[in-house]
């Protein structure tokens, strides 16, 4: 098992010099370790056959909500947090990563930054009733 003395003592491996490791100076750190990329997009890889499929489904979607003018769902009775959904997925088969914004594809998630109000309004607009939320 190594020591906090070698741990620390390796960390900067590979990185030049400078007053970044005995201060904090991330300006000094970034001069002097940074590398602009000057080649072309050739390294860049298309789109994955399950982000192809996908991003079909999503569009349906989008279709969806363009032909009607409304949004597919909103959700009237949970405010929106960084944690208030649970993971989301449009096909839990295909994707790799997790991450929609509430716990559907499309849906809106209550972010009153408005006033709680202006999401009242926009419930109804839908012809939906906003929840009983706790806002605090």
């Amino acid at each position: 098992m190594k020591t906090t003395y070698e741990v620390s003592n390796n960390a900067w491996t590979g990185f030049a010099e400078g007053t970044w490791q005995s201060e904090v100076d991330v300006r000094a750190f970034i001069q002097k370790n940074y590398t602009p990329y000057e080649g072309d997009e050739s390294f860049l890889a298309g789109p994955s056959t399950s982000t192809l499929k996908l991003w079909d489904q999503v569009l349906l979607g989008i279709q969806e909500e363009n032909r009607t003018h409304a949004p597919i769902d909103f959700d009237t009775d949970l405010p929106s947090t960084i944690t208030s959904h649970g993971a989301g997925y449009i096909d839990q088969t295909l994707e790799k990563i997790v991450g929609l914004q509430t716990d559907a594809p499309l849906k809106r998630g209550i972010i009153a930054n408005g006033g709680i109000r202006m999401v009242k309004t926009s419930c109804e607009v839908y012809g939906r009733k906003l929840g009983p939320v706790d806002l605090c």
